[in-house]
């Protein structure tokens, strides 16, 4: 019995391989959930775009968004983006999850190496977001902003590498890397932090699932406050109309890098353009991040418990 107790406390750890199928199937859940408030987010941040006194309002909130999207568009719709959105979870959170550890508690590497991380997942899936940012703005019904049809995922990347070769996939790669190194830079650091505290203070179990949804729901809060402005010009440097250049290039008509797009949206829509659909955003990142990195240690417990049973059989 002892023994048998003493196998099962045993420390087990994981590769970065088995981390980041982990952290891939974790986001894969959470973005089925969260996918429709990012069509309300992505359709609120084009709205009225540069445009004095808001242009024509469409859409009254991200509520709003979602009712109007399923009577005209029905539930596919509400779930634009979402092929993209597995693969790109699979990506980016797969990559910074598994690159980034929990044991790192010092502010100033933590924020770093979460960072670091979310910029290696960013540039892996940049053009699987930004396919997902297109289709998710497109709308047969209720158009606002420039409109990117594409039948599927597949002839969305190939209707893009026949217009612009392999640039036209990279489009706006430095606003995702901003965009993603900051929402990871307090991410992890948050989540972690947050769990340390509830553990070391006697609060919650560390192993206790309310440890992690209230850890997940703290860092949620801190992504959508450092991440918003930069989302709202990655959504804007994706979905901008192109023109082709004197070169021959095909380059966007409304802004050159994405310090451009939030400086003249400061100009024309003021702060409150950098928070567009700030809301939408809220709703969707909480439930995303909650479930997310709640799944990430339930799922890497259970793979744990599994790799330590395997391990007591072979050695029985």
């Amino acid at each position: 019995m002892s023994s048998a107790s003493a196998a099962q406390k045993k420390p087990v750890s994981i590769s970065t391989t088995e981390g980041f199928v982990c952290g891939g199937i974790a986001a894969c859940i959470a973005v089925t959930i969260s996918n429709p408030a990012e069509v309300a987010k992505t359709r609120l941040q084009l709205q009225g775009e540069l445009a004095k006194g808001g242009g024509v309002k469409v859409y009254n909130n991200a509520v709003d968004v979602l009712r109007k999207t399923y009577i005209n568009e029905g539930l596919r719709g509400v779930q634009r983006g979402l092929g993209p959105a597995y693969v790109y979870q699979i990506l980016l959170n797969g990559s910074r999850l598994a690159g980034y550890s929990a044991e790192t508690q010092i502010p100033f590497t933590s924020v770093l190496a979460g960072a670091l991380s979310g910029a290696i997942g960013a540039s892996l899936g940049n053009p699987l977001f930004l396919i997902k940012a297109r289709m998710q703005a497109y709308s047969p019904a209720l158009p606002v902003g420039a409109q990117h049809y594409y039948k599927n995922s597949f002839d969305a990347l190939s209707t893009i590498f026949r217009a612009e070769r392999f640039r036209g996939l990279v489009r706006g790669i430095d606003a995702a890397i901003l965009r993603t190194s900051m929402g990871s830079s307090v991410q992890l650091p948050s989540y972690n932090f947050t769990k340390t505290q509830l553990v070391k203070n006697g609060l919650l179990p560390a192993d206790s699932t309310w440890t992690f949804l209230l850890s997940s729901a703290v860092s949620g809060m801190c992504v959508c406050l450092a991440m918003q402005p930069a989302d709202t010009a990655l959504t804007r440097m994706y979905n901008q109309p192109t023109i082709r250049g004197p070169d021959g290039r095909l380059q966007g008509t409304l802004y050159k890098n994405p310090i451009d797009c939030l400086w003249k949206t400061f100009k024309v829509e003021g702060v409150y353009g950098w928070y567009k659909g700030s809301t939408a955003h809220f709703l969707r990142i909480a439930p995303h991040t909650i479930v997310t990195l709640t799944m990430n240690d339930i799922i890497i417990g259970i793979y744990k418990d599994f790799k330590r049973g395997r391990q007591q059989d072979l050695d029985n």
